[in-house]
């Protein structure tokens, strides 16, 4: 029986697609470049890439901060301080939200079933922010970002102190659900608790981790916990 869910955020809980979108073209338009989807999306690339490597331990969190943007820069031909551009694009980001459809109810809900906990990586700051302005905040029962723990997700260590700190918690009904294989998929494996892969587009499990359950919908997580308390209606 599930009794602990550990929620990623972005592409989850919130639409990160669309944050994004609205931020990159923002800040682009202050310097004075005109934004379309297509540039926007090569950016999300080289943003991606970096996220990548800061999981695998390849690089810092300052080494994606300016990277990203200095790549970027360089294939847009675009003259402008990576650095500064970057703490623009994180206060931005702190701006509207866009919850995944019914998340908020459904967290509400689950809130008579479960504890849940956000696990995310990214900045403290930015994220608290961004939870806290979403609502979501405070439908959780507490809130866990990489800057703040020391180790980024998929990392044992990072799951190693999340469970430490919200204990008791049996590895064998407590899941983490989130879209990314490379970082929540891996690190539920990593830290041997059950994976549910939020998969609504269909993509296909190339590195092969351990799913437990594939989720099409969020609604999907109140049935299964309605379906494990019977009576509780």
């Amino acid at each position: 029986m599930i009794k602990t869910i550990l929620w990623d955020v972005d592409g989850t809980l919130l639409d990160f697609e669309k944050t994004e979108r609205c931020a990159m073209k923002k800040c682009l338009a202050d310097i004075g470049v005109t934004a379309d989807d297509a540039m926007i999306a090569r950016y999300s690339r080289i943003n991606d890439a970096y996220w990548k490597r800061l999981e695998k331990g390849e690089c810092s969190r300052g080494e994606v901060a300016e990277g990203r943007f200095r790549d970027f820069f360089a294939e847009e031909n675009i003259s402008a301080d990576p650095v500064g551009f970057d703490s623009a694009y994180k206060e931005a980001l702190c701006g509207r939200q866009f919850p995944i459809d019914g998340c908020s109810a459904l967290c509400d809900e689950l809130g008579e079933y479960v504890r849940q906990f956000v696990v995310t990586n990214g900045s403290a700051r930015v994220q608290d922010r961004r939870l806290r302005s979403s609502g979501l905040y405070y439908l959780m029962n507490g809130i866990f970002v990489s800057e703040d723990i020391g180790f980024e997700k998929p990392s044992a260590e990072f799951f190693d102190i999340v469970l430490s700190v919200i204990g008791p918690a049996e590895k064998n009904e407590t899941v983490i659900i989130g879209d990314s294989l490379s970082g929540d998929m891996l690190g539920g494996n990593n830290a041997g608790i059950l994976c549910w892969w939020y998969n609504p587009s269909g993509a296909e499990n190339t590195p092969g981790v351990r799913i437990d359950r594939e989720i099409k919908d969020l609604r999907e997580v109140l049935e299964i916990l309605k379906a494990e308390n019977p009576g509780r209606d």
